[in-house]
This record gives C-alpha cells, sequence and structure tokens, in this order.
C-alpha cells in the first residue's frame, strides 16, 4: 500500500482520482496536494500553495497541471521525485521520453489518461509506461479504485485513446443534450426532454456494460422490423452518417493531442 502521495494540481481531473482514491479506501492522510489555486482539499488531506520544503522523495507523484506548464514545474517537482518513486502523469501529449528527460531519476514512469468518472470507481483508464512488472502491478493497483484500467500495447496509441477516453464523455454530453433538444424541436417541454434524455442514457449505459451482448447487437433487439426504433436507426445508419461524424470526431481530437505531443517534445 502507498505510504506517501505527493499531488500537483488538483483540478477538475486530478480531483476527480483523488475522489476516488478517497471513497476507494486510501488514507487521506497519505495525501498531500500542491495545489495555488485550491481553496478546500477532502479532510484528512494536507493542502500547500506551494512544493513542501525540506521532505524527500514520496512513493508516488502525481502531475495533475496543465500540460504547458511542464517546463516551469519540473524544477520545483524534482526533489520529490527519487529513485523509489512511482511517477504518474495525466498531462495530455507528454510523452514518455519528455517525461524521463525531466525526471530521470524515477523508479517508473506511467502515463495515464482517466476521464472525470474516476470519481465514482466508473473511469476507462488508459496506461503506458516504462515500468517493470513490479511497479505496473502497483500502478493496477493504485487505478482499481478508479475504473477499468486497460494497458496499451504501444505509446502511439495514447492519441486516440485520450480522444476516446479522456475526451469522450464530453462527446457523450453533447449527444445527450442533441437528443433533448431534438425533442424540443418535435414540441416537447426542453426541461423535461433533458429529464427524458439523460434518464434514458443512464439506463441504456448500465444495461449495456451488464450485458453479455455487443452495443451494437443491443440496438438490434430494441428495434423491430419497420417499427419505431428501426425507422430511427435507418435515420442513423443512412451513408454510415454517424458512423462517419464519429469517426471525424476522434480524427480531429487524436490529431490535436498529437500536435500537444509534437509541441511538448520542442519544448524539452
Amino acid at each position: 500500500m502507498t505510504k506517501t502521495f505527493l499531488q500537483f494540481g488538483c483540478g477538475n481531473m486530478g480531483g476527480a482520482m483523488l475522489k476516488g482514491w478517497l471513497a476507494g479506501g486510501y488514507a487521506p492522510e497519505i495525501f498531500t496536494i500542491v495545489d495555488p489555486y485550491l481553496e478546500v482539499a477532502p479532510e484528512g488531506t494536507r493542502l500547500l500553495g506551494s512544493a513542501p520544503e525540506g521532505e524527500g522523495a514520496f512513493d508516488v507523484v502525481l502531475l495533475g497541471f496543465k500540460p504547458q506548464q511542464l517546463p516551469d514545474a519540473v524544477a520545483s517537482v524534482r526533489p520529490y521525485v527519487g529513485t523509489n518513486t512511482l511517477l504518474l502523469s495525466i498531462l495530455a501529449g507528454v510523452d514518455l521520453a519528455t517525461l524521463r528527460a525531466s525526471f530521470p531519476a524515477a523508479r517508473a514512469i506511467v502515463r495515464v489518461m482517466p476521464n472525470l468518472a474516476a470519481a465514482l470507481g466508473k473511469s476507462p483508464i488508459a496506461l503506458v509506461s516504462d515500468a517493470d512488472d513490479a511497479a505496473r502491478a502497483e500502478t493496477d493497483a493504485l487505478m482499481a479504485p478508479l475504473g477499468q484500467a486497460e494497458w496499451l500495447s504501444g505509446e502511439d496509441q495514447m492519441d486516440l485513446v485520450t480522444a476516446l477516453a479522456g475526451s469522450g464523455p464530453a462527446f457523450v454530453y453533447r449527444f445527450i443534450d442533441a437528443l433533448a433538444q431534438g425533442a424540443a424541436a418535435l414540441g416537447l417541454a426542453r426541461q423535461q426532454a433533458d429529464r427524458l434524455a439523460l434518464s434514458m442514457v443512464e439506463g441504456a449505459a448500465m444495461l449495456a456494460a451488464r450485458s453479455e451482448h455487443s452495443p451494437a447487437e443491443l440496438a438490434c433487439r430494441v428495434a423491430s422490423p419497420g417499427g419505431v426504433t428501426q425507422v430511427g436507426i435507418d435515420v442513423l445508419d443512412a451513408d454510415d452518417r454517424l458512423v462517419r461524424l464519429i469517426e471525424d470526431t476522434l480524427r480531429g481530437a487524436r490529431d490535436r493531442s498529437a500536435e500537444m505531443t509534437e509541441m511538448a517534445r520542442k519544448a524539452r
């Protein structure tokens, strides 16, 4: 079990991960949070406005600030990353080579791509690392309270997984909003449309997660030939419009992640 945990940055994503760890049974007193903008931290954790003075390396260090802040943050973070430190990074676009060059003493470095559902223990979590088996096992244990962890076969997959698993919730939220907007345009009261759309998506996602059938098969099972649902599916499927829209969405997000990776390399 981790004994000391230093978290640099506790914004939306870092805060969601912290909530997930605490809900999963990690003791709050092991967490030191460095965030000059955070006014209140979870009870029992230690909140600092700047890096702790006179302290050595921590068991785990999480980089949770904005990727573009890394060059300025390295000097402040490096004293706490020692030869026994597991360094976790949620910095989108910052590759392992950049992280290793910045923190050469780290025992292992793991890039982590979760989403905000980590607070509920329901996040997909993409992992890529230069870690050995022992450090990977330690990482798996750390990720378990946050959701479903998936080790990627190569770092080149991280940009696409960032688009799918990291940015994906925003795309789903837009879809939910579009459902409500469509229903409102056709005559339903907007607030009622919002409630119905959200409740429907919540239930559908829970059923899909628990079903032995794929989402594609579930869609077929809901629809009856010539029925109401099938007519709607036919609209979505016409000219592969939904698939092409989602592919274009993921491509745009993936390419932006790749651009950020290249910018981080050049700033090294």
